[in-house]
C-alpha cells in the first residue's frame, strides 16, 4: 500500500507558493516540504484541515491510495 502525497498539484492548481502556504496556515517551511515529498509517516487532522481550507480543497485531493 502506498499513500501518494498530491500537495504539489493542489499548489500548481491554486498558483501558490509552498512558503506562502506557510504563511498562511502557520505550519513551517520544513514540515510542509517534508509533506510534499512524502517523507512524513502521520499527519494531524488539525493539519490536513487547515491546509484543505487555505487551498479550498478536499483531503481526497490531497492524498492518495495506490496499490503497488
Amino acid at each position: 500500500m502506498t499513500i501518494i502525497v498530491n500537495l504539489d498539484v493542489e499548489l500548481a492548481k491554486k498558483k501558490m507558493t509552498l512558503t506562502e502556504l506557510s504563511d498562511r496556515v502557520g505550519i513551517t517551511m520544513s514540515n510542509l516540504s517534508n509533506l510534499k515529498t512524502g517523507k512524513v509517516r502521520a499527519i494531524r487532522f488539525s493539519t490536513l484541515e487547515a491546509i484543505c481550507a487555505v487551498l479550498g480543497c478536499q483531503p481526497g485531493d490531497i492524498l492518495e491510495y495506490r496499490e503497488e
